[in-house]
């Protein structure tokens, strides 16, 4: 069982749009996602156009990965580098902590990862 930033049990972050590094809906994370996409986020167009800003262009579908194409307010795994290189930018998306992983852990300390929690509407 893999655990989010509170040591509990992992919950889902996206079917629809389907996420996660295995594409199982989880934020999942093992020795072969070298980007550790760890957390779940809930993006926005500042933070969408940020990350093609940056060479990852995340609005663009991509069918031979599964991929949509994503739009403000889909819930995403994304790398924790990614994340940290938004809040640097001051662009830095709301996380799900249940489902974030706890490996996200070992780059941002938690109390950061509070500070930009979702709350459900």
């Amino acid at each position: 069982m893999q655990k989010n930033v509170f040591g509990e049990e992992l919950i889902a972050c996206s079917t629809n749009p389907l996420t996660g590094f295995y594409r199982d809906g989880n934020c999942h994370t093992g020795a072969d996602d070298q980007g550790l996409h760890t957390v779940c986020v809930v993006v926005t167009d500042d933070f969408l156009a940020f990350s093609k800003a940056e060479g990852n262009d995340l609005t663009t579908p991509i069918p031979a990965y599964n991929f949509p194409g994503l739009k403000a307010g889909d819930r995403w795994c994304i790398c924790v580098k990614r994340w940290l290189d938004a809040y640097i930018a001051a662009q830095a998306p709301k996380v799900v902590l249940e489902a974030t992983h706890e490996k996200a852990l070992d780059f941002v300390p938690l109390k950061e990862l509070v500070r930009y929690a979702w709350k459900k509407p």
